[in-house]
């Protein structure tokens, strides 16, 4: 009996930290979904306003994430929870991850990690307190995971 109990224990345990893309050790972790279905602290993302839209695109050769610079002002902001969208418009498979440069290697980091398909959207929801106590600073970085070298940007709190 407490030999299944220990067994099923860890294969819990080794199920979360497998299945996890996006997460943060405060207020409820980062959501990743569709605009539909998705939900972050309890509330619906159609229920929330888009804080921010990023855009995966291509100019020639050049692969980024735009815009460069997203800022969000939370003096003048309601409490609610973020809502990023964020849009693949390039012929590829690209990769969006979010996360703070300055503490990336702390377990209590902030991190947003998704694929998207070419002309794919998805949405990011994340807790406001997320935002303000996983970060060490006013800033988080976003890029292309699967292609680290392409540009990518940052955003800036105003808190």
């Amino acid at each position: 009996m407490l030999r299944h109990l220990v067994v099923g224990i860890l294969v819990s345990l080794s199920l979360l930290v497998i299945g996890t893309s996006a997460f943060a050790l405060q207020a409820g972790g980062v959501e990743i979904g569709d605009l539909e279905t998705g939900s972050v602290v309890g509330q619906s993302f159609k229920e929330l306003d888009v804080d921010a839209q990023l855009f995966a695109i291509e100019i020639g050769t050049l692969k980024s994430w735009y815009p460069p610079t997203t800022v969000i002002d939370f003096k003048v902001r309601p409490g609610r929870p973020v809502l990023l969208k964020v849009t693949n418009k390039s012929a590829g498979e690209r990769g969006f991850q979010m996360t703070d440069a300055t503490n990336d290697g702390s377990p209590f980091v902030l991190r947003a990690q998704v694929v998207l398909k070419p002309g794919e959207t998805k949405y990011i929801g994340i807790p406001t307190s997320d935002l303000f106590y996983a970060t060490r600073g006013n800033t988080l970085i976003y890029r292309d995971h699967l292609n680290p070298k392409d540009l990518g940007g940052t955003l800036l709190m105003i808190k």
